[in-house]
């Protein structure tokens, strides 16, 4: 059985502060994206699961979370059989597009709907949640406004149907516990919630991503991107998570000639 997971981006990001615990709280807008890894499990005569990897290397397999996925399950459903995972990456990694927790949740999924496990809901977010804090929305899948640590999301309805979006990432990985630990907490002035309901022609001035103030003055590469997309034509623009992709909206008219680096991963979605 085949299964295709999904990247997203974030519509502004605010960190509003840390918490007891460590972790901190936010507010985001996630968007998922047609950009898609491809995962395949079987079943597996053999005692030991085995793991395959194609496309983009994902590094050593004890840390894969399609891995850990399954051994979460496997140790509630004793009768979930040995498999075979081939995982084909495509979502760059490190790149603040969710590419490694989608694969984590759609593992979940598969597990659940090829084998009949029939778990509920609530133990699916407990799986999710447990594998990272931006897993639980690929349960959902949908525009969500997202608050806590980014697991508590909301479907909201908004739409970029008759845009057009290029996304783009440069290959540079950015530590997502490191960039944490320099961010400064602040309650926004304005709510993503508020912002997000107006035009998208208004965004530019009003969704901000908190990480860019860090992530912008020490790789200007990255800011070097979100200035080319503006410079071409687009309405919004602005990194995503923590970075290093960049994503710019255009209107379905805008003429737009931009020829990235060679090495970069770029894509044009006209599927919003």
């Amino acid at each position: 059985m085949v299964i295709f997971p999904n990247c997203k981006i974030n519509l502004g990001l605010n960190i509003i502060r840390k918490r007891e615990d460590g972790f901190h709280d936010l507010e985001t807008v996630f968007y998922p994206l047609p950009i898609v890894d491809v995962l395949e499990i079987i079943s597996n005569d053999e005692k030991d699961i085995q793991f395959f990897n194609t496309g983009i290397p994902t590094g050593q397999h004890e840390y894969n979370l399609c891995l850990k996925a399954y051994h979460l399950v496997k140790k509630d459903y004793s009768k979930l059989p040995s498999i075979k995972m081939h995982l084909h990456k495509v979502i760059p990694m490190g790149a603040g597009l969710g590419g490694g927790s989608a694969d984590a949740v759609f593992t979940l999924l598969l597990l659940n709907k090829k084998y009949n496990l029939e778990i509920p809901d609530e133990k699916l977010f407990e799986y999710a949640l447990s594998l990272g804090s931006d897993c639980p929305f690929f349960l959902v899948n949908k525009p969500s406004l997202a608050r806590g640590r980014g697991e508590i999301s909301t479907p909201i309805p908004i739409s970029l149907a008759g845009y057009k979006m290029l996304v783009v990432n440069p290959g540079i990985h950015i530590n997502t516990k490191e960039i944490f630990k320099e961010i400064v907490p602040g309650i926004p002035t304005k709510k993503i919630s508020e912002i997000i309901s107006q035009p998208v022609e208004t965004w530019k001035d009003e969704l901000k991503n908190d990480f860019e103030k860090i992530v912008f003055p020490e790789h200007k590469e990255i800011s070097d991107i979100k200035d080319q997309m503006y410079s071409n034509g687009a309405i919004y623009a602005s990194m995503t998570g923590t970075g290093s992709t960049v994503f710019g909206i255009f209107t379905m008219a805008e003429h737009v000639v931009y020829t990235p680096k060679k090495s970069y991963f770029y894509k044009w979605l006209t599927e919003l």
